[in-house]
């Protein structure tokens, strides 16, 4: 991006190159009618050149007629899909941009769903003809070498498929490395114009819900992983949040500001790629004038065309591969729409299928998909029983690893379709979920007795989430139970021994139906708690090793109280850091202290009680103690 010398630079081109320099009327009057038209993508976008033809269009109207307009992308202007110029232009768009949008869906302008990866093959196997490119570039080099700079994609295909190039050599397009690179001699005519690139930011709808995707998105990326981050402000939220990690690597489709912010502060760095190491891959870059100074001439930045970086076999190449996009519905199933909503036709496939196809193959890759719960002012449900009528499935049910929103993850990788109805239902919107539960009954996916709390009182309390280190050492996760745990809590309870479920419930329990796991998963938050004690295998693994619970007795405003350790983990310190963290909440709620049944030779129980120095009565009767612990500081406050 050398403005000082272009001057000189284009002085001396057009004396070494005079054929490749012509008047703006005689390059456009070799347009014929009928041609095929391609323009670069997004902020690569000629905007001075479209403009020039759009000006020839005006006043030469008995020119040109029924040229076919293909682009990956308009961002910007884009006139060819203005009904005045119906006669003169067809808009066909590989990916539907705001500005043609509603042309598409007028029936104006063509939609062509197509996967990035493949696209380059429409070019060069002739299944889409190109007859003219019109594209933007950087100046010429001492070689003699254009850069495409911020648009690689499909742009080089485009490029060496046409039968005429014509360039606006634009000296504020970045010089970026990789395969965007074209020489002089390929090009036919070149229009200088230096003009600032198009900029993209995206506009976020409910900033506070975005970020708190952001938040839980960011739970799920690890250090040393390769991600990729697709189209729109919900996925790009997650990135402002990955401050913490180390050693990221990219390999995408998209190159954004928020992946700029983190290289330059050495989060990214590609140093753990398992392939292009120590570069950051990309293949068109869509942002602010700061990010384009960024990858100019940046050895660490490398950007590549489309069939390369979005092919699902390269991508796999990358351990932990993480796949980042979005969605604009979802189905309890897992099927995702994210091109269209209903019959309308609103995004396009882009790279979605391509990357997250890519990560579901790839060792120890991950898929997430970012979705606010709701849309349309919070009046529709994102989360749906079934997809709309006309509804594109973008991804398929086994594309799908992770789904978050605003109000938690669900993980449907190797889930039945219960479980999955379930977890999603968790995570939509509180005032959806008694329609969805319903809704689900009736289409046969959940228990057809799946019990359920509306309202405030069945909303997950997030915030109560908590780490602790037990005596032991060992970091247990705490929180509360989900709608979505029976599998969890079917899988503790049969882990533990019948002694311990004895002790526990001083009966025999033979069996754990899914009528008693819904005593445990679903909890009035206002009013009771279970709290779980998990270890975290990983994200998506979470083996419970303790449970713990109380249910409040509103006529003496105290709780009764008991947990139970799986056998294994016993010893080592859970049921204590269970019961400090119950008191800690009954507290909060204000509760006078704790009633509990412990049998007469229930030893460690007793022990755990009697170290959190309550105020404690103990009854015995038949075997069994009955055990009233009033919380001491509320004990001094009534003496």
């Amino acid at each position: 991006m050398d403005f000082q010398d272009s001057e000189k630079k284009l002085a001396e081109l057009k004396q070494a190159y005079p054929g490749k320099f012509a008047s703006e009327n005689r390059i456009f009057k070799q347009i014929r009618r009928g041609d095929r038209i391609f323009i670069s993508t997004g902020c690569g976008h000629p905007q001075y050149l479209v403009l020039a033809l759009v000006n020839y269009i005006a006043s030469h109207p008995g020119e040109l007629f029924d040229a076919e307009v293909f682009q990956m992308w308009s961002l910007g202007m884009a006139p060819y899909a203005n009904e005045k110029f119906k006669h003169h232009f067809r808009h066909n768009s590989f990916f539907i941009g705001d500005t043609t949008r509603d042309a598409v869906n007028r029936g104006l302008a063509d939609y062509t769903p197509i996967f990035v990866s493949q696209t380059p093959q429409l070019f060069y196997r002739k299944l889409v003809p190109i007859d003219v490119a019109l594209i933007q570039t950087s100046l010429p080099d001492e070689h003699g070498y254009m850069s495409l700079g911020v648009s690689v994609d499909i742009t080089k295909a485009a490029v060496e498929n046409a039968g005429l190039v014509i360039a606006q050599a634009n000296a504020y397009m970045p010089r970026v490395h990789g395969d965007g690179f074209i020489h002089i001699k390929d090009v036919d005519y070149i229009i200088p114009y230096d003009e600032p690139l198009l900029e993209y930011r995206a506009e976020v709808d409910d900033e506070g819900v975005v970020q708190q995707i952001g938040k839980y998105a960011s739970r799920l990326v690890e250090d040393g992983d390769t991600i990729q981050v697709g189209y729109g402000s919900t996925p790009n939220a997650i990135l402002p949040h990955l401050g913490d990690k180390i050693h990221l690597g990219v390999h995408t489709e998209l190159l954004t500001d928020g992946i700029i912010a983190l290289m330059k502060a050495g989060v990214i760095d590609n140093s753990q790629k398992t392939a292009n190491r120590g570069r950051t891959v990309a293949t068109f870059c869509m942002g602010t004038q700061e990010t384009y100074e960024y990858i100019h001439d940046n050895p660490a930045i490398e950007f590549r065309t489309a069939d390369y970086t979005n092919s699902p076999l390269n991508i796999a190449r990358h351990d932990h591969m993480t796949a980042i996009n979005s969605a604009l519905e979802i189905d309890l199933t897992g099927q995702v729409a994210s091109e269209t909503i209903g019959r309308t036709f609103f995004r396009g496939i882009g790279g979605h299928a391509d990357f997250m196809r890519g990560a579901v193959l790839a060792r120890y890759g991950k898929t997430i998909i970012t979705v606010p719960s709701t849309a349309v002012d919070d009046s529709v449900s994102r989360i749906v029983p079934s997809l709309g009528e006309g509804a594109g499935v973008t991804l398929n049910r086994g594309d799908i690893h992770y789904v978050v929103t605003e109000y938690g993850i669900a993980y449907l990788h190797g889930k039945n379709i219960r479980e999955r109805a379930m977890a999603l239902i968790g995570i939509a919107h509180p005032k959806f979920r008694p329609w969805l539960i319903e809704e689900a009954k009736k289409r046969n996916l959940i228990f057809q007795d799946q019990a359920f709390i509306p309202g405030k009182e069945g909303e997950y309390p997030a915030d109560l989430e908590t780490y602790r280190t037990t005596k032991t050492g060992l970091e247990i996760f705490l929180r509360p139970v989900k709608i979505s745990d029976e599998p969890l809590l079917k899988e503790f309870f049969y882990s533990c021994s019948d002694e311990s479920l004895y002790r526990r419930f001083m009966s025999m329990l033979k069996s754990v139906s899914h009528e008693r796991l819904q005593q445990f998963a679903v909890v009035d938050y206002t009013e009771d708690m279970v709290i779980l004690a998990v270890i975290k295998e990983s994200e998506e693994k979470e083996q419970v090793v303790g449970v713990g619970q109380y249910s409040v007795d509103e006529t003496t405003h105290m709780a009764d109280i008991a947990f139970a350790v799986c056998d294994e983990h016993q010893g080592q310190g859970i049921g204590t850091e269970l019961l400090k963290y119950l008191t800690h909440l009954a507290k909060r709620q204000g509760l006078l202290g704790f009633t509990a049944d412990v049998l007469f030779d229930n030893v460690s129980m007793l022990r755990v009680f009697d170290k959190m120095g309550f105020d404690t009565k103990k009854q015995i009767d038949a075997g069994i103690y009955r055990l009233t612990m009033m919380f001491r500081e509320v004990a001094k406050v009534r003496s």
